[in-house]
């Protein structure tokens, strides 16, 4: 692999010591019921759609209503799609200093979309990471061999959650192509295999706009028979369910989820749900957030 620190764009990479997330309902729970709501991780699947100038759904009109979805939301970690580089600086700035994030563009530079992680640094601090390509050359920088409409990357990291006695875990997050199933199909055979060489003790979230469509299409079971779980069936309780792509266009009820977070068995979800903030009939994006509580185990 390349040495991808030269092109990733770290921001504020530092590792606060948690303050004290206690809630006052805390007092009167049980100790053990206390310590479950203080480990929970709200993760988000997010494809931002990249920033345009084109009306009527440019970025400068997205983005008061992204800014004020983030704010309301604060998930502990968001696997993001099509981010442009000052777009990601635009949310960034928007989420507030106690964020950060991790990425690079398909291309390996700045100038191009990118599977970025963002993530919050008073419960989350990384201790390694990288970016590969989705083809049979993964660590040739912008390499595309499947017949991808464009290059593909995935981006891992390695995190400490400090609010959970230094528990570690990885999030992967990636966005597949949106033209070749033959192309998603090899990229989910190779995130799996990926996946395998990660430590084994660790548990693992996936992250993704993954182009096909949950329970009906073999990227997906690709990686379900890979032993990841779909936190949107697991989930103890879950939210109305949408199709996650609505293109600015009335949402679809129970229409196709191509947006999913995964986790390795033994992760807990609590809930699952598909987010259709909007302000006065603005979206922030083109596809809808799709957010999972969750227990590492």
């Amino acid at each position: 692999m390349p040495d991808t620190d030269r092109m990733t764009r770290r921001m504020g990479l530092r590792t606060m010591v948690a303050t004290a997330l206690t809630l006052p309902l805390m007092a009167t729970m049980p100790a053990s019921a206390a310590r479950s709501v203080g480990r929970r991780l709200d993760a988000m699947t997010f494809n931002l759609r990249f920033a345009s100038a084109v009306e009527p759904n440019s970025w400068a009109v997205r983005r008061p209503v992204m800014r004020a979805l983030m704010r309301r939301e604060a998930p502990t970690f968001i696997g993001t799609q099509e981010g442009l580089y000052q777009q990601l600086l635009d949310i960034h700035a928007d989420l507030g200093p106690h964020y950060a994030w991790i990425g690079t563009g398909r291309e390996g530079g700045s100038h191009d979309e990118s599977t970025a992680v963002f993530y919050d640094t008073r419960r989350l601090a990384p201790l390694e990471h990288d970016t590969y390509w989705l083809s049979d050359t993964p660590r040739t920088i912008g390499s595309n061999t499947w017949g991808a409409a464009l290059p593909r990357i995935a981006t891992w990291v390695r995190f400490r959650d400090l609010a959970d006695d230094g528990r570690e875990f990885y999030v992967l997050n990636t966005h597949l192509d949106h033209v070749s199933q033959y192309a998603r199909e090899r990229a989910t055979l190779l995130i799996a295999e990926g996946i395998a060489a990660f430590d084994r003790s660790l548990p693992v979230v996936v992250t993704g706009d993954f182009n096909a469509a949950a329970h009906d299409n073999q990227a997906y079971d690709n990686l379900v028979a890979s032993g990841l779980v779909d936190t949107w069936d697991a989930a103890a309780e879950r939210g109305d369910a949408y199709g996650t792509f609505h293109g600015y266009e009335p949402l679809t009820p129970d229409g196709e989820r191509i947006d999913w977070i995964l986790a390795s068995p033994g992760v807990k979800v609590h809930r699952a749900s598909i987010n259709t903030f909007a302000v006065d009939g603005q979206f922030p994006s083109d596809h809808l957030p799709v957010q999972a509580t969750l227990t590492l185990g």
